[in-house]
């Protein structure tokens, strides 16, 4: 049991953060949208989509492993737990890749659709059905759409069966996720894949930042 970490450093000051992305421990205590891990000793609380905790049933005292975000401010530190990649990337694209939308609300989306009604919504260009999540608006879900259907091209993603693998999508997510319009992050999980056909998501997403 014990806490995956980086190192990341923020060029603004040159100082260096300990940046949390998984925590695999005890559960000290479970709340809807709220659990404790106890790993190496110490209880780390994170805030989960309430989706994510009702499908998980955390209890005390079972293990637990999770993905996490690390959001940080001048006055706090919080950190957002997910039960899979696939939901911490939708949350980093909500908050990363469409104006206006931080934390509380990428989590609002979370707690109210699962990935796969998201996604479906997104790529139906269904605002009617974002907007009935409580806390998201008609303005703001039209918003959600545009920006990640039009800017962002992450329908033709979503959309796609075909002959490409589980492995080939997620790390086309992932490099949506992490920046990468999607032409661009599709051009680069094909190159990986010419150079490891074997890779896994991970190892392309590693091939994908390193340009090859």
């Amino acid at each position: 049991m014990g806490v995956g970490s980086r190192l990341e450093v923020f060029p603004k000051d040159d100082s260096i953060l300990f940046v949390i992305a998984r925590i695999k421990g005890e559960v000290w205590e479970a709340l809807p949208g709220r659990i404790v891990v106890g790993a190496g000793g110490v209880g780390y609380q994170l805030l989960v989509p309430v989706s994510t905790y009702d499908r998980l049933n955390p209890l005390e005292g079972e293990a637990i492993d999770l993905k996490t975000y690390q959001h940080v401010r001048e006055n706090s530190l919080t950190l957002y737990g997910f039960a899979n990649d696939e939901e911490r990337d939708v949350f980093l694209l909500l908050i990363d890749r469409v104006s206006g939308i931080g934390p509380a609300i990428a989590m609002a989306v979370l707690s109210g659709l699962e990935v796969k009604m998201f996604k479906q919504a997104v790529v139906n260009g269904d605002a009617a059905g974002l907007s009935a999540v409580k806390g998201i608006g008609k303005k703001t879900a039209e918003r959600i759409i545009l920006e990640l259907k039009d800017k962002v091209g992450v329908v033709q993603t979503w959309e796609e069966t075909g002959d490409r693998t589980d492995a080939a999508r997620d790390a086309e997510m992932g490099l949506i996720a992490l920046g990468f319009k999607q032409a661009d992050a599709r051009k680069s999980v094909d190159r990986a894949l010419k150079a490891n056909p074997e890779a896994e998501s991970a190892e392309i997403i590693r091939l994908g930042l390193r340009g090859i």
